[in-house]
C-alpha cells in the first residue's frame, strides 16, 4: 500500500522505536511543522525521515544569499540524493520559538520505501511505500547472541572512556525492537547505520550487527582511546 507524507531529508538515520530531537529552522521545514501542527487534535503528524546519500542538510548559502526551494541542497537529482529507504516517524512534544522555528522530536514507527518525491510544494512530499517487519530465520537465536556480545562492546567502550555502566542494564525480548537498538547504540557513521536500516528482515540485522560488534570489540581492545560519544546518546539535528 501507498501513501503520500511530507518528507524531512536528514543527515542522520532514524530506526523505528527510537527517537531523535530535531531543531527546526528552515522555512520549508517550518512550514511542513505548520501544516502538522494544523491537523486536527487526534489525527497522526506523520512525516518521513529519510537519510541524505549525496547533498546537504541545509540549505548552502552564497554570495546571491541562500538557495531556496524544497529540495535545496540536494542538487539537480534530488531523488537520487536520497536513500531509498527511510523511517515514517511521529511528530511529538512540538515547541515554537521566539524566532518561528520549531523543537520537536521524532519518534520512528516503521521504515518505509521512496517511490517518488513532489518538489511544488513549500516542502517535500513523497509517494511512499510502507515495509512490513519480517523477523527472518533464526532471528531469536541471533538475539541471544547479539545480547551478549553487544553487553561486551559496552564494557569495552566503558571501559576505553574510564566510565561505568548502568546497573541492571536489560535488553528487549523481541528481536526486531533489539535489532533496531543495537542499530542506534553502535557507534558508527550514518551509511553503516543506513546500511543497517536496509536490512531485508531482523535476522539479517541482527547478523550484520553481531559481526560488527565483534569486530569494534576487537579494535576497542586494540586502541582504547575512543571519542567522547555517549553510547545511547542521539544527536540533535539542526534543519
Amino acid at each position: 500500500m501507498t501513501d503520500r507524507i511530507p518528507l524531512f531529508p536528514l543527515g542522520a538515520t532514524l530506526f523505528p522505536g527510537l527517537v531523535l530531537p530535531l531543531n527546526v529552522f528552515e522555512e520549508r521545514y517550518r512550514a511542513l511543522v505548520a501544516d502538522l501542527l494544523a491537523l486536527p487534535e487526534d489525527a497522526p503528524r506523520r512525516f518521513g525521515v529519510i537519510t541524505i546519500k549525496n547533498g546537504q542538510e541545509v540549505a548552502p548559502t552564497g554570495q546571491q544569499g541562500g538557495s531556496s526551494g524544497p529540495a535545496a541542497g540536494l542538487g539537480d537529482d534530488p531523488l537520487a540524493a536520497l536513500h531509498t529507504i527511510g523511517c515514517i516517524a511521529d511528530a511529538t512534544g512540538i515547541a515554537e520559538r521566539d524566532d518561528g522555528g520549531y523543537e520537536l522530536v521524532a519518534t520512528g514507527l516503521l521504515r518505509f520505501k521512496l517511490l517518488s518525491l513532489d518538489t511544488e510544494g513549500p516542502y517535500l512530499t513523497a509517494e511512499i511505500e510502507e515495509i512490513p517487519e519480517d523477523p527472518g530465520g533464526g532471528a531469536g537465536a541471533l538475539a541471544s547472541e547479539v545480547t551478549r556480545v553487544f553487553g561486551t562492546y559496552q564494557k569495552r567502550l566503558a571501559g576505553a572512556r574510564e566510565r561505568t555502566l548502568a546497573p541492571g542494564q536489560e535488553f528487549p525480548d523481541d528481536p526486531t525492537v533489539l535489532s533496531y537498538l543495537v542499530a542506534a547504540a553502535l557507534i558508527a557513521e550514518t551509511p553503516l547505520k543506513q546500511t543497517l536500516l536496509e536490512q531485508p528482515d531482523s535476522a539479517a540485522r541482527l547478523a550484520a550487527e553481531l559481526r560488527l560488534l565483534r569486530r569494534e570489540t576487537a579494535v576497542i581492545d586494540k586502541l582504547p582511546s575512543l571519542p567522547a560519544v555517549d553510547l545511547t546518546s542521539q544527536p540533535i539535528s539542526a534543519n
